[in-house]
């Protein structure tokens, strides 16, 4: 039988379903039937409850899911012999009028949009590139040694300097009155290290063992903690313990500690330097990745159904939830998420399907899908940043998730790459440093 298909606007469509009453009625009777057989009832043995008492039970909710079951079962069958792709979940609307002996619904749903795929030849995307210098190692290095540094009491004489940590009792008060988290006793911090603000860590330079200041403390207006964003506030501090750092040589038995067998210091920088071109490596891919990304995006057109956004609004406001849920969040997992908040998701959600949708577009052209070799290579690449880059191939392989996640992430590789082989690249080299920042 032929269906027709109405086109409301755009990608929407709606189809109506006939459902004959009689095989609804079937069902049903045929669900208690069958449920009567294990249900049970007080003053009755099991599997001896009557059908009426079985049906005054059950009856609303048995039919509740035949219903939902056969108009699953029509739309399916519906949108097939009409070649559809529906986008998300149809909305289900029962009419007025029915035919004698059924009953009919309307099916209003989106479709997938036809995506055209722009020129790419005309399109300019940046290309970065970055080299590991030796400055970068040195940096890395001392990271290294941070890490393995120990702390001595410096002499009660002595004022505390950069790089001590110090141990300090403080309040503060804005407009004479205490807030929250403004006092702390036994609080430790590295003078230098931007663990507190600029005014505080200078505040502390110099003080002795003992000896107590009060200062002023202007918070920046974009100060996470919103209460006191902007305002001043009158700080008291007392040094209670200064200790000096002790950063460990750069010699055989430090190189050792970080696992280099031999020793030595050159072992240890080409290490450094094999470990910080692989991070290169992947940040550039990243940004380079992300530039292809939006350049194919922009040069396409087509209609971004609504269905597929909302559904995307709806996972990122799960992510946040779950977020929340992971920082210690009361409830975080039971309480609503605001409309605002789920709004504020949603241009980066339209982004995102419109990616989706003009990728796999790209995909299915250009015969981009990623092949067994390149699975094997990513996977291996990855492994080698690990101790048993063996075990870990293995660890991928044994997974099914795992492996859809590794094959994502190569098929963005061959659309990056097809992208830059079409485009008009212009090549950029960006600093270590701004590289590792971004």
């Amino acid at each position: 039988m032929a269906v027709t298909v109405e086109t409301l606007e755009k990608l929407e469509r709606r189809i109506t379903l006939t459902i004959p009453a009689d095989a609804i009625t079937t069902e049903v009777e045929s669900r208690l039937k069958k449920l009567s057989r294990t249900v049970k009832a007080d003053g009755f043995r099991p599997g001896k409850v009557p059908m009426s008492v079985v049906a005054q039970r059950y009856g609303y909710s048995v039919q509740y899911e035949v219903m939902n079951d056969k108009i699953g079962e029509a739309f399916n069958t519906a949108a097939n012999e009409a070649r559809l792709r529906v986008a998300g979940v149809p909305r289900i609307t029962q009419k007025d009028e029915s035919p004698e002996g059924a009953l009919a619904f309307d099916a209003t749903f989106e479709v997938y949009p036809e995506v055209k795929l722009g020129e790419l030849s005309a399109t300019e995307v940046e290309r970065v590139s970055a080299a590991v210098t030796e400055e970068a190692i040195d940096r890395t290095v001392e990271i290294l040694r941070k890490q393995r540094r120990t702390f001595a009491q410096r002499p009660a004489a002595e004022g505390a300097a950069e790089g001590d940590r110090v141990t300090i009792d403080f309040e503060g008060k804005i407009d004479g009155e205490p807030f929250a988290g403004g006092k702390a006793e036994g609080f430790q911090f590295i003078i230098g290290e931007g663990q507190m603000l600029e005014q505080f860590d200078k505040a502390v330079r110099g003080m002795k063992v003992g000896e107590s200041k009060t200062f002023p403390l202007q918070f920046p207006e974009d100060y996470h903690g919103k209460d006191v964003a902007g305002k001043e506030a009158d700080f008291m501090v007392t040094m209670a313990r200064i200790e000096v750092q002790h950063l460990p040589e750069v010699d055989e038995g430090f190189v050792k500690s970080l696992g280099i067998a031999d020793g030595t210091v050159q072992s240890m920088r080409a290490d450094v330097k094999k470990n910080l071109e692989r991070e290169v490596k992947f940040r550039v891919l990243a940004r380079n990745k992300a530039a292809a990304m939006e350049a194919l995006s922009q040069a396409a057109e087509l209609d971004i159904p609504k269905a597929l956004v909302d559904g995307e609004v709806e996972r990122m406001g799960q992510a946040a939830r779950e977020d929340l849920k992971r920082r210690g969040v009361k409830d975080a997992d039971q309480a609503p998420i605001p409309p605002d908040m789920l709004q504020l998701f949603r241009p980066q959600a339209e982004r995102r399907v419109r990616l989706g949708l003009v990728v796999a577009e790209l995909v299915r052209a250009q015969a981009l899908q990623a092949k067994p070799e390149q699975l094997q290579a990513h996977i291996e690449e990855l492994a080698q940043s690990y101790e048993k880059p063996a075990e870990v191939v293995r660890w991928y392989l044994s997974d099914r998730q795992r492996m859809a996640e590794v094959e994502a992430i190569v098929i963005e590789n061959n659309v990056t790459e097809y992208v830059l082989g079409q485009a008009k690249v212009v090549d950029k080299a960006v600093a270590f440093d701004e590289l590792m920042g971004g």
